[in-house]
């Protein structure tokens, strides 16, 4: 069983007892996270996709470690202009371990809830 979450606005497919490098989440290591942003799951016989996201799914994850990414540069040039400019930065990271994705099916409203409701909103 696979899923695609959303963590911090990126995209990641995954799968029990993966390993993921995401944005640095500001959570201490060891402790768990549940992501309820689940867009697909995929468990080999059927795909539920969400619009845009699925209810009564989620994903918990631990967190293994923070850390800081390989450097990245940055360099301006205007030719003709002697306009040079040289930066870079390190992004942070949190490197966590999916633990489970859970699923749990909801139940449809009887019709009698529905015409319950609908009386209710008239009177």
């Amino acid at each position: 069983m696979f899923a695609i979450i959303n963590i911090a606005g990126k995209q990641f497919k995954v799968e029990e007892g993966d390993q993921l490098k995401v944005p640095h989440l500001s959570t201490e290591v060891g402790k768990s996270l549940v992501f309820d942003k689940v867009l697909l799951t995929n468990d080999n016989s059927n795909v539920e996709l969400g619009s845009p996201i699925l209810k009564n799914v989620s994903v918990s994850a631990t967190v293994v470690d923070h850390g800081r990414d390989r450097k990245i540069r940055i360099f301006k040039k205007k030719r003709r202009k002697g306009y040079k400019r040289k930066n870079g930065h390190r992004q942070g990271f949190s490197l966590i371990k999916i633990d489970s994705i859970s699923t749990s099916k909801a139940k449809k409203p009887s019709k009698k809830t529905d015409k319950a409701k609908a009386e209710k909103k008239e009177n």
